[in-house]
């Protein structure tokens, strides 16, 4: 239980720390957010608690392919803020983000690269 405990606090750490840079610096805040910190954070908890090389390289793999389709919403999202505020902006910014998950699962399996559709 403390193991969990402790995931939990470190990777919430994070979190905190992203925003409050966010808060002081615009660009430091959006660089440390684009760091797959939670990425390299999942990767080390799955490497100590000891599972398979191949689940790990997997999850590294498949993290990658997600990846992809939430970009746009980073693009769409200030336009939208000026347009129709903070909420309705996240909404359809995430609205967008399940449309071009779809649309990238569809692509992906039609190529064989991978079936991202659990």
């Amino acid at each position: 239980m403390s193991w969990i405990v402790t995931k939990y606090l470190i990777t919430a750490a994070v979190v905190v720390l992203v925003s409050e840079l966010a808060k002081r610096s615009d660009k430091l805040g959006a660089l440390v957010a684009a760091l797959p910190l939670i990425t390299i954070l999942t990767l080390i908890w799955l490497y100590v608690e000891n599972q398979p090389a191949t689940r790990i390289a997997n999850h590294a793999w498949l993290t990658f392919w997600y990846v992809i389709p939430t970009l746009p919403m980073f693009l769409v999202f200030p336009w939208l803020l000026a347009r129709i505020g903070f909420w309705p902006g996240l909404l359809a910014g995430m609205i967008l983000t399940m449309m071009c998950f779809a649309l990238t699962a569809l692509v992906m399996k039609r190529m064989g690269i991978a079936d991202l559709l659990m």
